[in-house]
């Protein structure tokens, strides 16, 4: 009797390179994240949860931008085609998928961080603490 990973068969091998590939177009991980700011980033970071979560702690570099107020006059001072990436507590969180949706209706160019504040931590970087700058 098969188990439940081999009940349904893997796709083929076409389809699966083809739905493996598209999920980079979508998201980013930690440690990707963390590589590029350490080099001058090419991207902006949001991070989508609420001013006092941002102030507990936050990945450096991040701007606090809450899904909620991601708004076109908000993202004005950024090129058009500037890549925006989104994150939120983690895996749990759907914040971080309500942030690229609404930056998606905007227009503008999204990925998620995949695993959030939780991964940042499980990859052993650090959080910087603090509320954000008032600018947006």
């Amino acid at each position: 009797m098969p188990s439940a990973v081999t009940a349904i068969p893997a796709a083929p091998s076409d389809l699966a390179q083809a739905h493996f590939a598209a999920e980079f177009s979508f998201e980013t991980d930690c440690w990707d994240v963390h590589d590029a700011l350490s080099r001058g980033p090419d991207f902006v970071l949001l991070d989508v949860r609420s001013p006092a979560l941002f102030a507990q702690g936050h990945v450096p570099g991040a701007i606090n931008l809450p899904h909620g107020k991601i708004i076109a006059s908000k993202l004005a001072q950024w090129p058009e085609r500037t890549l925006f990436v989104t994150y939120c507590a983690g895996p749990h969180c759907n914040g971080a998928a309500r942030g690229a949706l609404r930056l998606a209706q905007l227009g503008r160019p999204v990925k998620i961080m995949a695993g959030g504040i939780t991964g940042w931590i499980d990859e052993g970087f650090a959080l910087a603490q603090g509320e954000a700058p008032a600018a947006l």
